[in-house]
C-alpha cells in the first residue's frame, strides 16, 4: 500500500504495476477493474497477432478496444465485456481475422478462460513475524 487509494503489484520477476482507485480527474494508474480489461485484451491480442503472422499476414496496425458494463450495486462486477479487434493488413481478409480472433478469445486466452470458470480462492490473515 502506497496510500489509501494507491497500491503496487510486484510479480515474481520484479515487474511493477501501479494501481489506483482515484476518480478519473485524479487518476494516475489503472484501477483493478481496468487491469482486468487490459489483461483480457492483451491476452487475446497476442495469440491473434501470432496466428496472423504464422499465416504470413502483414500487420500494419493492430489494436483492441475493451469495454465492460458493470453491475449497478456493490460489488460492481462486470456483467458484460465487449472486445473490438481492429487490424490493418494488406493481405488478410476480414473472415480470416474473425476466425483467428474467435480462436484466440474462445480457446487460447487464459484470461478469458479464467473469467468463464468457477474460480476457488482462499484468503488468510496473518501478522508479519
Amino acid at each position: 500500500m502506497k496510500a489509501d487509494l494507491e497500491y503496487e503489484a510486484l510479480n515474481l520477476q520484479g515487474n511493477l504495476v501501479n494501481i489506483d482507485m482515484y476518480d478519473p480527474e485524479h487518476k494516475r494508474a489503472q484501477s483493478p477493474m481496468d487491469l482486468l480489461l487490459s489483461a483480457l485484451g492483451s491476452c487475446a491480442s497476442v495469440d491473434a497477432v501470432l496466428m496472423m503472422k504464422k499465416k504470413r499476414r502483414e500487420i500494419v496496425e493492430f489494436f483492441v478496444e475493451v469495454e465492460g458494463t458493470r453491475n449497478d450495486g456493490v460489488p460492481a462486477f462486470f456483467t458484460d465485456i465487449e472486445l473490438t479487434f481492429v487490424i490493418v493488413s494488406p493481405n488478410a481478409t476480414e473472415e480470416e481475422f474473425a476466425k483467428v480472433v474467435a480462436l484466440s478469445v474462445d480457446k487460447y486466452c487464459s484470461v478469458a478462460s479464467s473469467l468463464k470458470s468457477n474460480i476457488s480462492y482462499k484468503s488468510e490473515v496473518r501478522r508479519p513475524e
